[in-house]
């Protein structure tokens, strides 16, 4: 079906030739008619699946609508989610679809000066994607007024919870008109956020396209079983096939990428890191250089990676498993978007191998071992992990990291080897 059957209007049709689109992705096709109707909508979609165009298009064809005639442009539409890269990507998507609608967009986040944010606003917008912080912010200072707001976003509410924004979205929940559209979109559904849907939501619409449990038939699979203290060899091995033009790294900790690219470097592999302690600016070239393979490998945390939307991605390599199931099923899920084929390499030691049978239970489906590599696993010794890793969040650290040569059997002097090695 293609998107002209939506009923969206030209000018928007026009943009989305433009942009190369033609068919709307499951949940653009459930998504966009219910937004039209101004109904509430509750979406439970995994990451590339084409979320940010089924709330942007349709908001974007209501506002162009029914346009104010005051001098002065108002917020209108405000879209709150989680982190720096994914504001500004969805600030992309509304000024690509709408660039012949006349409406504007800006986007305000944390981490740098406020002075230009606020000169956007103060000129007028029509359109407002935030992160929590920066907008609260802005609201205490008055720059920021949400009593014209008509339709609200609250995107990636799962990871709002897990990086604790929680409270701040309720303290903005509270500053919103109680007549509005709500929009809520999050991949998995805990009990929390199901409890702050309930609240914010009225007769909600509920979309659900390809569960978190399950991954894209499109992505080939594979893991590799390996000892801790090997994994950076391997890593190295992998990368020698020319095929692999630019590869998504993901690591547990911010040190561990930080120590990933460090020795990628040393071995002439271009690399960047990409994870909260990076500064805005690092943060944006580092995506930039990716995306214009002027590096070939970007290493990135969970957290900062859930804004990395990168086109024709092939390969995802898990340098670390998860110690959450539902992660892996949202790493891999950066390759093999919109139909494309794309591949996932997972490195798993002997500490992982209870989290990755999680993982494989979780997708129902048995991943093939590869067998024929240069660094199997040698060490089956298994270090005690406190009960605390075991669960909960995917940003923290629950056990020593990776470049930790605890328990490798090459005892201590293994760690010089590898940082040698070129």
């Amino acid at each position: 079906m293609p998107f002209q059957n939506l009923n969206i209007i030209a000018p928007i049709l026009k943009s989305l030739k433009e942009e190369g689109y033609t068919t709307p992705t499951p949940i653009q096709s459930q998504a966009i008619p219910i937004v039209l109707q101004r109904k509430d909508l509750l979406g439970c979609a995994q990451t590339g699946t084409g979320k940010t165009a089924a709330f942007a298009i349709p908001i974007l064809q209501l506002l162009n609508t029914e346009k104010t005639t005051t001098q002065k442009r108002k917020i209108r539409s405000l879209v709150v989610t989680p982190t720096r890269e994914l504001a500004i990507q969805i600030d992309e998507s509304f000024k690509s679809y709408g660039r012949h609608t006349g409406l504007i967009s800006t986007v305000i986040f944390g981490g740098v000066s406020q002075f230009h944010q606020a000169a956007a606003i103060n000129r007028g917008v029509d359109i407002l994607i935030a992160t929590p912080g920066r907008l609260l912010d802005l609201i205490q200072q008055r720059i920021v007024s949400l009593r014209e707001v008509e339709i609200f976003v609250l995107d990636e509410a799962d990871r709002m919870l897990d990086m604790g924004f929680i409270n701040d979205v309720k303290k903005i929940i509270a500053a919103l008109p109680t007549k509005r559209q709500t929009l809520f979109f999050s991949a998995t559904m805990p009990m929390e956020i199901k409890k702050l849907s309930d609240t914010i939501l009225h007769n909600p619409t509920r979309v659900e396209v390809t569960p978190v449990s399950s991954t894209a038939e499109t992505i080939n699979q594979f893991v590799y079983f390996v000892d801790k203290g090997k994994k950076i060899d391997l890593l190295i091995e992998v990368l020698k096939d020319e095929n692999i033009k630019t590869a998504l790294v993901f690591t547990r900790t911010k040190h561990g990428a930080d120590k990933v690219v460090k020795v990628l470097q040393k071995n002439g592999v271009k690399s960047a890191a990409i994870h909260g302690n990076k500064g805005q600016n690092a943060r944006q070239n580092a995506l930039r250089d990716f995306k214009e393979q002027a590096i070939r490998v970007l290493v990135a945390t969970d957290i900062a990676a859930r804004g990395i939307d990168v086109d024709d991605l092939q390969f995802v390599i898990n340098f670390e498993i998860p110690n959450i199931s539902e992660t892996y099923v949202h790493r891999i899920g950066r390759t093999g978007r919109a139909g494309a084929k794309g591949t996932a390499y997972s490195f798993c030691d002997a500490e992982e191998k209870d989290w990755f049978r999680d993982i494989e239970k979780l997708i129902a489906k048995k991943i093939p071992v590869v067998e024929n590599h240069p660094f199997p696993l040698l060490n089956n010794h298994v270090s005690k992990i406190p009960p605390s890793a075991q669960r909960g969040g995917g940003g923290g650290n629950p056990r020593r990291s990776n470049f930790s040569s605890a328990n490798n059997t090459a005892g201590t002097n293994n760690k010089k080897k590898w940082y040698g090695r070129r």
